[in-house]
């Protein structure tokens, strides 16, 4: 199913020029400006950094002092786009090459006939398979700690549940939210909750009861949300949020599901595919692989899958070029949305943004503190999208801030852990989840109007389930 013609800068509005929604391209640049005028306007200030026991360089709590200023010159605007592109630019050719080895995937057109089959054999059972593909993909977030590795799954679902009379944003949301939910709530993630409870000085995944309460709670409350629209488009097509382009798409796919079976060669193929998400799985979790092996893994995975469906070489390769293709756009945001904390760190306004957000939650109440803190936490994802990095960045100086005014190291860890992972599929600044919209070829501005209310209900939650730790002592 080809999505090169799916853009996601507002299609729908192509007969009312006047009223199209800015490109997701305009509007991240229109960030990069603000961050800049925000270097003229913020005192500049910087902590002192060090590097902790396992090599990472975090921030040095009661270090934040003035600094020289630093503004961001005109040319600084435009070359920051740059500079983003090259900091990100593991994030994005590994994009390219997930994208492309997945181009081979659906060349093979096994795609269709499993399609074919599940669509034969799950008639009238169809809404099944949302709560089990979403709990497959929320123990990958809450365990693994994956969230950029599961978006070419999207190349799957979305034709999958459009056959099965669902819609694309049914297809997305399968993927994207059941992987936000586990790696917001997550009991296990290496890359948030473990490295958050090492800079705090906690065990390992301690505090592990509460965390898989607040996973299931979440998960089942978005659950209930995709099924209870899905249920709705089922019955009625045109209440679909992406109905008119979801018809733009369907039109560009030229089989039927029940002309279509599973071959040997499909099934070996999926055989491979199989194969390489278990070995992802035992890479993530046993040898601490990250990019370079995963994407070095799907690679293999695209050239095993050629070889096995009997592809001449030229059409592998012509295959992989159509996947990246698919993926250009999405790649290409998260280096321009990396562009915006480039101004504001070479600016030296980053540390000094953070500082009084810091200073903000300590002068709340005793009762209030933790609820700041999980306020904090959510604010400043919108700036630093990286729950690692925001966990460098953040953990340093609340974990102190928590023993100075009666919070729990465990509950400020809690509060990082949910404020870092909610908006994760809803700003346009989460490169990864832009990637995931693109692939899908649904409009940011149709996907916020469609997930606002879920993303509410989640900072609800967060809030309930924070002050409640609060409240017991969570330790």
């Amino acid at each position: 199913m080809s999505k090169t013609n799916v853009s996601t800068t507002g299609l729908e509005t192509k007969k009312q020029p006047g009223s199209r929604v800015p490109h997701v391209f305009v509007i991240l640049f229109f960030v990069i400006v603000l961050a800049a005028v925000a270097t003229y306007l913020v005192t500049p200030g910087e902590y002192q950094r060090a590097e902790d026991a396992r090599g990472r360089m975090i921030v040095v709590d009661g270090t934040y002092h003035a600094v020289e200023a630093a503004p961001a010159k005109f040319m600084a605007i435009f070359q920051s786009i740059y500079k983003g592109m090259h900091e990100a630019a593991d994030i994005i050719f590994y994009i390219f090459i997930v994208g492309g080895s997945f181009g081979v995937l659906r060349a093979t057109n096994v795609i269709e006939g499993a399609v074919g089959s599940i669509s034969r054999k799950m008639a009238g059972r169809e809404k099944i398979l949302i709560p089990v593909f979403m709990l497959f993909f929320s123990l990958a977030g809450a365990m693994l700690g994956l969230a950029e590795e599961t978006i070419p799954y999207i190349t799957i679902m979305v034709p999958l549940v459009m056959m099965l009379g669902f819609d694309s944003i049914t297809g997305a949301a399968i993927v994207l939210i059941g992987t936000s939910v586990g790696f917001t709530a997550a009991f296990m993630n290496p890359f948030t909750v473990g490295v958050a409870q090492g800079i705090a000085d906690l065990p390992l995944f301690s505090g592990m009861g509460l965390r898989l309460i607040i996973w299931f709670v979440m998960l089942a409350v978005s659950i209930w949300y995709v099924m209870r629209y899905a249920e709705k488009v089922k019955k009625e097509p045109t209440k679909s949020v992406m109905y008119e382009l979801d018809r733009v798409n369907k039109s560009q796919v030229n089989f039927q599901g029940d002309e279509y079976r599973l071959t040997t060669r499909h099934k070996l193929v999926l055989i491979i595919l199989v194969a390489t998400l278990v070995t992802l799985a035992v890479g993530v979790s046993k040898f601490g692989w990250f990019i370079p092996e995963i994407a070095g893994l799907f690679l293999l995975m695209g050239i095993l899958m050629g070889v096995v469906a009997r592809m001449p070489v030229n059409d592998i390769a012509e295959s992989f070029i159509e996947g990246c293709r698919t993926l250009v756009m999405g790649a290409l945001v998260v280096g321009v949305a990396r562009a915006i904390l480039v101004i504001l760190e070479d600016g030296k306004v980053m540390d000094t943004i953070l500082h009084s957000l810091a200073t903000g939650v300590g002068s709340l109440p005793g009762g209030l503190t933790a609820f700041g803190m999980y306020l904090v936490q959510c604010m400043i994802n919108y700036i630093v999208p990286s729950g690692s990095g925001q966990a460098a960045l953040t953990m340093p100086i609340m974990a102190p801030l928590g023993d100075l005014v009666g919070v729990s190291r465990q509950t400020a860890v809690l509060a990082f852990q949910l404020g870092d992972g909610i908006s994760n599929i809803f700003t346009p600044t989460s490169g990864y989840f832009m990637a995931g919209l693109a692939l899908a070829g649904i409009p940011w501005v149709k996907w916020a109007k469609w997930i606002l209310p879920l993303i509410l209900i989640h900072y609800i939650l967060g809030a309930v389930f924070v002050t409640l730790a609060h409240v017991i002592g969570y330790s």
